[in-house]
């Protein structure tokens, strides 16, 4: 058995097809990255509710009368939630309420400023970033306000692009139907924007452009492939459900459907460090045991989260690696 996982390990290490994608899943499990991503989930959670309640709200009191432009607004501003966009962007008694609008906004305030300062913890932790050159309270808030204003306008610029090229008539112009790829392409393009801008933000000049840049890409896929799952999710799954059942199946899903894009959002993060840094290959065994050679990428990763615990500038964190000899595997007992 041994020797088997010894000659995985040697095929890991001499190919970076193989080391590269798990030296990414490690440095994701070492920095904790699904509770970064349930930090993200739950504030996320608390601002899309309370913005849907504003925007509701505000759409009641300017589009009186008007079914048909009701309509298109709230389908176009809801489809880059695939999973809430068929079943939240109904008009049906759809009023204006100055209460709703004043709750909604201070909820939704909330909920996108721990969000802005959920991401930039995660970037601090992904980068290993001490304790002591993070950004300040005031600062970390003010960066939260940008982080907003980058995805919000991002996102409305996708769904106001991405509804026009699927409705040129609308602008007096003809597109063939076999051209809608290019509404994807463009829609994906401007992800990729959306993502590069934020990582190059949380990553408060530790990363250039063309540092981020592949974490982005790699987040812009995956983010597409959220979507038809959530689009698939919503075909075959809540349209199937009884009227009871619906409820419950959109909330699971949408906290899914959020999940995971703080996953991704983690992981693409998580992407650029390991890449910038080449904290790549590890150790196969590294995770589970310490009868295992680390790898120079190994001691880099290990040192970097060590010093990441720094309080203070007059404070030194060194770190050593002890040279040892690995264990030999214990033969088996005789029972003879």
């Amino acid at each position: 058995m041994s020797s088997f996982v010894d000659k995985v390990d040697d095929f890991q290490r001499n190919h970076k097809v193989v080391g590269f994608p798990l030296a990414v899943i490690y440095k994701y499990f070492d920095d904790q990255g699904a509770y970064l991503s349930a930090i993200i989930t739950y504030y996320a959670f608390i601002a899309i509710f309370p913005l849907l309640l504003m925007g509701s709200s505000i759409l009641g009191f300017l589009i009186q009368g008007d079914s048909a432009l009701r309509d298109r607004v709230l389908n176009s501003a809801l489809s880059q939630f695939p999973i809430i966009g068929d079943q939240l962007g109904r008009p049906e008694g759809l009023s204006g309420s100055t209460s709703a609008i004043v709750i909604g906004a201070l909820a939704a305030t909330y909920g996108a400023m721990g969000l802005g300062q959920a991401c930039q913890n995660a970037a601090n932790v992904a980068w290993s970033v001490p304790r002591n050159s993070r950004a300040n309270p005031v600062l970390m808030r003010f960066r939260s306000l940008i982080f907003l204003a980058i995805g919000g306008l991002g996102i409305l610029a996708v769904a106001v692009t991405t509804s026009l090229l699927a409705n040129p008539q609308s602008l007096g112009a003809r597109v063939e139907e076999s051209l809608s790829w290019l509404i994807r392409l463009v829609g994906f393009f401007l992800t990729v924007l959306i993502f590069v801008g934020l990582f190059r933000l949380v990553s408060a000049g530790r990363a250039g452009m063309r540092s981020v840049f592949p974490g982005a890409l790699v987040s812009a896929v995956m983010w597409q492939l959220l979507q038809v799952g959530g689009n698939s999710y919503v075909a075959n799954v809540i349209a199937k459900t009884s009227q009871t059942n619906k409820t419950f199946a959109l909330v699971l899903g949408l906290i899914a459907f959020i999940y995971l894009a703080g996953v991704m959002t983690v992981m693409g993060l998580e992407f650029n460090v390991v890449l910038r840094r080449k904290l790549y290959p590890r150790a196969l065994l590294t995770p589970f045991t310490d009868n295992v050679s680390l790898t120079p990428a190994d001691q880099r990763a290990y040192a970097d989260y060590a010093k990441s615990q720094r309080h203070k500038g007059f404070q030194s964190v060194e770190v050593t690696f002890e040279d040892r000899e690995l264990k030999a595997d214990q033969p088996p007992p005789d029972n003879t």
